[in-house]
């Protein structure tokens, strides 16, 4: 029965649903972009409560014309919203949203995040909001975001005094400002401090708005114009947030483009006010990172960084290479913030790997990962440009696949089948694993918390390029080809053996009827659509409360 499937765990079908996107490839302008980005050290997390309620023109003029590293806390995953495009609703409504969201951020080149607090519906007022999600819970979490996002900046979308009407919205608002304030208390959360140091954001804004009747702003507030053509891109920022914003399918979102001038409100809520830019006061260059060294120990990575971004070749990206390992090695052995040094290694890294034009990738022809089984993966690299990379490995289990004598532009494969353990985590949202509360999830692992989804399968690909060492971890996928969409990525998930759909779907356990005996712990019993441990606490009692009456819609084992 090993290779037998009776069904699917629905909360794997959910989770693979149909967002995996073909991996990006980028163009030279787009490249010099990312290296351009490089020489700027600021960062900014803009707040609020649901998917969509994000000011996405905003974004992308932050990520791509200031080239801050630009965040989004949404509070929820828009679980209580409508569904447009399928019957999903509740938890599975949250997961395809969450994926919306991440599609949304690849256009406008923010990164997204969320707390365990769950979309319970319209709300009130702050005080239900608050009251239901459980309000030390979740501003442990906004918290945990600003202490490892560390932004300089902190912007909400909606204030603190009602106006933006849902009771979602102003608790985002009211959480925000305390935790702008906590973030910084060694003496709050101090359980997060194993992992994280407190932080100290510059300044708190409102973002103010003008939503039909309700207009906040007024010529007194701080304002930018964010409606900028960026040349680099081809769009100005009207139109990236009109992509960006047209992702939130289920709630139909789709919207058409703008252009032209947009400008942007701002209220101080904490923290000095801006003047004459949004950062004032925060240092964004390379100087931030000198520590206790003479400023002039960083100047040469300033000077480095900028030639790199002025000498670009558009027409061989290549040659870009040498120059930017310097500074990788540079930036390692100089920089003391770990914080920063670790944000531009990987930036750097990335930029090699995009001017080397290199191509990695590992696939199955299968989207399952059977506990118990064996895997098929297919490796390919592809080294483009054809320059500065001569060989690669790629270390899978305790192997390694070994390509030498890379041609330029010349497809090298290999196979590798791994065994599948039979006691391999199975895929699960990580939000989803533990029972949750009425109003919030629950996550024992403090450092999964805050992430938008599970990290996926990933294998490591190794190479040396200038005479230094680089390994581009990459995602096992299964890919594709759809007669309609053409070629089609989609996560791979680890799966049990067996996976029963019981039919009908639900089956009315008589008083009497348990037996407990043919209950293992080697069995995954879903009550109410909710996985529990047979050995568990909150098993026994379903158990107990069965016998009035209690529903059992799958097993899988």
């Amino acid at each position: 029965m090993k290779n037998t499937f009776i069904g699917l765990l629905l909360i794997v079908n959910v989770f693979g649903f149909g967002f995996a996107q073909t991996p990006k490839s980028y163009t030279s302008s787009e490249i010099l972009l990312n290296i351009k980005k490089i020489n700027v050290l600021g960062s900014v997390l803009y707040i609020a409560a649901h998917p969509d309620d994000e000011n996405t023109r905003l974004l992308g003029y932050l990520a791509n014309e200031k080239m801050y590293r630009t965040g989004y806390l949404s509070l929820t995953r828009g679980d209580g919203g409508q569904n447009l495009i399928g019957d999903e609703q509740g938890i599975d409504l949250g997961l395809i949203r969450t994926q919306e969201l991440l599609a949304a951020r690849k256009i406008d080149g923010a990164e997204q995040f969320f707390t365990r607090a769950y979309d319970f519906g319209f709300s009130k007022s702050p005080e239900e909001a608050l009251k239901v999600w459980g309000h030390d819970k979740i501003l442990s979490d906004v918290v945990w975001v600003i202490r490892k996002f560390k932004p300089d900046v902190i912007i909400t979308r909606f204030p603190t005094t009602g106006e933006g009407g849902h009771g979602h919205h102003t608790a985002s608002a009211i959480l925000a400002e305390e935790a702008f304030d906590a973030a910084a208390d060694s003496t709050k959360f101090t359980e997060q401090l194993k992992y994280v140091s407190t932080w100290q954001a510059k300044r708190l804004l409102w973002n103010t708005f003008n939503f039909g009747s309700t207009n906040t702003q007024n010529e007194s507030q701080f304002k930018i114009d964010v409606g900028a053509y960026n040349p680099l891109l081809g769009k100005s920022y009207g139109e990236m947030a009109a992509l960006s914003r047209s992702q939130h399918k289920s709630q139909g979102f789709g919207v058409p483009s703008q252009r032209g001038t947009s400008i942007e409100y701002f209220k101080t809520i904490k923290g000095e006010p801006p003047v004459r830019d949004l950062f004032d006061g925060v240092n964004t260059s390379w100087s931030r990172t000198a520590g206790s060294f003479v400023p002039q120990l960083i100047e040469p990575i300033n000077k480095l960084s900028w030639m790199i971004s002025k000498d670009f070749s558009v027409i061989n990206p290549e040659k870009s290479i040498p120059g930017l390992v310097k500074l990788y090695n540079d930036v390692d052995a100089i920089v003391k913030d770990e914080n920063w040094k670790k944000q531009k290694l990987s930036q750097i890294k990335y930029c090699i790997e995009q001017c080397a034009g290199l191509f990695m990738e590992a696939t199955t022809t299968t989207p399952y990962a059977v506990q118990g089984d064996s895997l098929k993966i297919n490796f390919v690299i592809n080294n483009r440009r054809g320059d500065s990379v001569l060989s690669a490995d790629v270390k899978i289990e305790e192997e390694y696949l070994i390509f030498d004598q890379l041609k330029k532009n010349e497809n090298r494969t290999k196979t590798y089948t791994q065994y599948i353990q039979p006691n391999a985590k199975l895929t699960q949202p990580y939000w989803l694993v533990e029972l949750m509360d009425k109003g919030s999830f629950n996550v024992s692992d403090q450092t999964l918390i805050g992430k938008a989804e599970n990290d996926p399968l990933g294998v490591d690909f190794s190479m040396m390029i200038e005479g230094k060492e680089f390994v581009f971890t990459k995602p096992v996928r299964y890919k594709y080809t759809d007669p309609v969409k053409g070629e089609i990525f989609q996560p791979v998930n680890v799966v049990p053996q067996v996976t029963l759909h019981l039919t009908p779907s639900l089956n009315v356990f008589n008083p009497g009827d348990w037996d407990n005996n043919f209950l293992t712990k080697n069995y995954r019993i879903f009550i109410d659509g909710k996985n529990l441990d047979t050995n568990s606490y909150e098993f026994d009692n379903l158990v107990k409360l069965s016998k009035g009456g209690r529903y059992i819609d799958k097993i899988a084992f």
